[in-house]
């Protein structure tokens, strides 16, 4: 088991309980490792604040964040920047712990931050989580994005299939079901959300044998969602740790009463078999198309960024910063394959600077004009400065149709 399982399960409980029982999806890996990436900045008090949002001594949590982004799954795009205003010496030792990978800057204006969102996420999310006010410092970001293909797509159903007892049955003309094959479908107990129908999709797998598997779980409807979504997290990491046949906290349909209920129905039928004691076990399930967007706001002190604020601020001598976090998230699962993306933000504000005045020049390339490609080398090789290709550009071209806009 990897370390990381359980302070992200705790935290993403913390998230899903703020976000309650609307329709909602969330990153939760997404805002811990924003989070993450801020701890070799704290000490004293914001150093224990951090520790006990991220569930991890501060420096760990850097380490595995650290770790994680510099060889992203290759299913899982992932990307982390940083802005600054104007770049703080101040900053300087805990700028250097960022991720290689990391992008800097100076802070850009809203729309490049837009752009910034839609390019990271495949266009999955149009708009970047946080405003950058006149007064905001810096902007620490992260960006998910999936996009993968069932293994094998779903067969179709008539939405009654989802049982006369559903709400959902009577709206939805056609639902998803299981195919014949690698899909894993059963009954499984759990602590926190008792009896629930599981259901795991695996994406198809790449040449280096990585995958996805997309683990959807339905309790009681009395269960709280926060209990449903912490049964469904220990469920999805079990059912990846596992053989590919393993159904774990699997109920055993010969133990349970024949007949219907909200979340199955249950029957028996004679067949030839070679099973164990000549009892055969055998699931499928329907389940609907859906799609999620939604914003959330993590300025609340149990996300730990009130605590990053403090530990930033307090090497660039601010007294309680003002900050604004928040996370953009979608997600859709269809009949031929799933994709989902998160944007997570931390931005730090401080007061506004004393007035001056500013000169803006826009520059104008109105007549001939050189052009030279030169190759760059931070190490200093000899390619470092060469210039490789020049010209002399006389004869504009209008932009191309496609392009303009």
């Amino acid at each position: 088991m990897t370390p990381l399982r359980a302070p992200l399960a705790r935290y993403a409980e913390r998230l899903h309980r703020a976000a309650g029982d609307t329709h909602h999806v969330a990153s939760p890996l997404g805002a811990w490792l924003l989070l993450a990436l801020t701890g070799p900045a704290a000490t004293g008090d914001a150093r224990a604040a951090l520790a006990e949002a991220l569930g991890a001594d501060p420096d760990d949590a850097a380490a595995e964040a650290r770790a994680l982004l510099a060889a992203p799954h290759p299913m899982v795009a992932a990307a982390t920047a940083l802005w600054e205003r104007t770049p703080a010496a101040e900053l300087a030792a805990w700028r250097a712990t960022l991720p290689e990978a990391t992008e800097r800057g100076p802070l850009p204006e809203q729309a490049a931050l837009d752009a910034w969102a839609r390019e990271r996420t495949g266009g999955l999310i149009d708009r970047f989580p946080v405003d950058v006010a006149p007064d905001t410092l810096l902007v620490l970001a992260s960006a998910l994005a999936t996009r993968v293909s069932w293994a094998d797509p779903f067969d179709t159903a008539p939405g009654t299939e989802l049982g006369a007892g559903s709400a959902w049955s009577s709206r939805l003309r056609w639902v998803l079901r299981t195919p014949p094959f690698r899909h894993r479908c059963w009954l499984a107990a759990t602590d926190r959300a008792g009896a629930v129908a599981v259901h795991a999709a695996p994406a198809r797998t790449g040449d280096d044998g990585t995958g996805m598997l997309v683990v959807s779980v339905a309790a009681a409807r009395e269960v709280p969602a926060a209990d449903v979504l912490a049964a469904a997290q220990e469920l999805a990491g079990a059912a990846a740790l596992s053989p590919g046949n393993s159904l774990p906290g699997h109920l055993s349909l010969f133990d349970l009463p024949l007949g219907e209920t909200p979340l199955w129905t249950l029957r028996e039928e004679p067949v030839n078999t070679f099973a164990p004691g000549g009892r055969e076990e055998r699931a499928t399930a329907v389940l609907p198309c859906w799609s999620a967007s939604s914003r959330h706001d993590l300025t609340a002190p149990g996300f730990g960024f009130d605590a990053a604020a403090r530990a930033l601020g307090g090497l660039l001598g601010l007294t309680g910063p003002g900050f604004d976090a928040a996370q953009s998230a979608v997600a859709r699962f269809g009949r031929y394959g799933f994709e989902a993306a998160a944007v997570t933000a931390f931005g730090m504000v401080a007061g506004l600077p004393p007035e001056g005045v500013a000169r803006v020049a826009e520059l104008r390339f109105g007549h001939p004009y050189a052009v030279v490609a030169v190759t760059t080398d931070p190490a200093g090789g000899p390619w470092h400065a060469l210039p490789v290709y020049s010209a002399w550009v006389a004869e504009p071209e209008e932009l191309p149709a496609d392009e303009a806009g």
